[in-house]
């Protein structure tokens, strides 16, 4: 045991030199706003469950790209390969009557991370106290205030009611207001609109929902096992005076939401496109933009290249160039920064945040330390042009 910990230790030193020096440049502050635990000391490396902005040697990024190519030289072959997509749902559906609503943990990280969830100038308790005052920097839309519905831009304040222009974003708003006013819908009453795609059992549906309530918003969330929808509606904390579950497949072109396009000020989707077959994803995107109001940002959250998860695969479980199914059908991608950036630039959503969260996992007990590295971003959508 304690050669293992000399080990991981040994190899980590250069990491822990290049951080203390990066920190010492920033003001000891780290660059990007994820986490604040920061390993300086190797002797420390066992004091918690995870260390924040870890930054990897050369040979650390060879050692897993050669790893990644090793697991990935033998693929399922392409007639095999049908059924996963196909029938994905079913696979997931399993997974949930399987594990019911104890595999995955509330994620009560999201309002550190994702502040957007919430109408601009409003906190939930999480936020307040770990964030402090830090959600100021963050708004959605920039300049606008959901609660008196006024714009400020260019040093302006517009009336959201203005309606005889379009040459500032507040008349985008309005005009997206009024077009979704035509038919009833779930929801329709709120000025705040959330959609978490790929809901699973409601691990982010109950930690908003249970923060917007009074607050003139509403969540829709989906996913396409309709055993997870079930047990998101049979949880006790499910209130559809504040949220909507529904059975959806984002990757059914034809299949309709239950609101109109343009209605949405935010879309949640945490660990659920790396789960689509990459050929899908850019289609699923470009549709789901399109029911973002003008200035509405999508969230993402999900698997990055070379996490731990992806260099544990064995050979043979490989469907194409880092994309594989686990053992119980079920499948995963692993993105990059730049993949990021051109699938929601690529549906018209200008990026706010696109980060490569690398981070230190540590077993206290088996004292092994294992690299995760997950992306994070925020896309929002363009105000259409003004007229010349």
């Amino acid at each position: 045991m304690h050669k293992l910990w000399s080990s991981s230790v040994a190899r980590l030193a250069p990491v822990f030199i290049r951080l203390s020096s990066r920190l010492k440049s920033t003001g000891g502050r780290p660059s990007a706003p994820l986490g604040s635990r920061i390993l300086t000391n190797p002797d420390d490396i066992f004091k918690h469950n995870m260390w924040d902005h870890v930054q990897w040697t050369e040979e650390e990024k060879e050692n897993a790209r050669l790893k990644a190519e090793e697991n990935s030289c033998i693929q399922i072959p392409l007639n095999e390969q049908g059924k996963f997509d196909t029938e994905a749902w079913q696979y997931w559906d399993k997974f949930y009557r399987t594990h019911q609503n104890k595999f995955f943990k509330d994620r009560k990280w999201l309002f550190l991370e994702f502040p957007e969830l919430l109408p601009s100038g409003v906190k939930s308790q999480d936020t307040n106290r770990c964030l402090g005052d830090q959600q100021a920097k963050y708004s959605l839309p920039t300049g606008y205030d959901t609660e008196t519905r006024l714009w400020q831009h260019n040093g302006l304040t517009h009336c959201h009611r203005n309606t005889d222009t379009s040459d500032h974003p507040g008349a985008a708003l309005e005009k997206d207001e009024a077009d979704i006013q035509m038919t009833p819908f779930p929801g329709q009453h709120a000025s705040f609109r959330i959609l978490e795609v790929g809901c699973g059992v409601g691990n982010s549906v109950f930690p908003i929902s249970n923060s917007i309530k009074e607050m003139d918003a509403f969540l829709y969330c989906c996913d396409f096992s309709p055993c997870a929808i079930q047990l998101v509606k049979d949880h006790p904390d499910y209130d559809d005076s504040v949220c909507h579950a529904f059975v959806h497949d984002i990757c059914e072109e034809m299949a309709s939401f239950p609101f109109p396009p343009r209605s949405l000020d935010v879309i949640l989707a945490v660990f659920v496109l790396s789960s689509i077959h990459p050929d899908r994803i850019q289609g699923v995107v470009n549709r789901l933009s399109a029911y973002l109001k003008h200035g509405g940002i999508l969230l993402f959250r999900d698997y990055g290249r070379f996490d731990i998860s992806q260099l544990r695969f064995k050979k043979g479980r490989c469907l194409s160039e880092n994309f594989y199914t686990r053992g119980d059908g079920t499948c995963v991608y692993f993105f990059t920064k730049e993949e990021v950036h051109d699938l929601f630039s690529n549906a018209g959503l200008e990026e706010v945040q696109n980060l490569e969260d690398r981070r230190l996992q540590v077993n206290r007990g088996k004292k092994v330390a294992m690299h995760r590295v997950w992306m994070q971003s925020k896309y929002r959508k363009l105000y259409p042009p003004s007229p010349s």
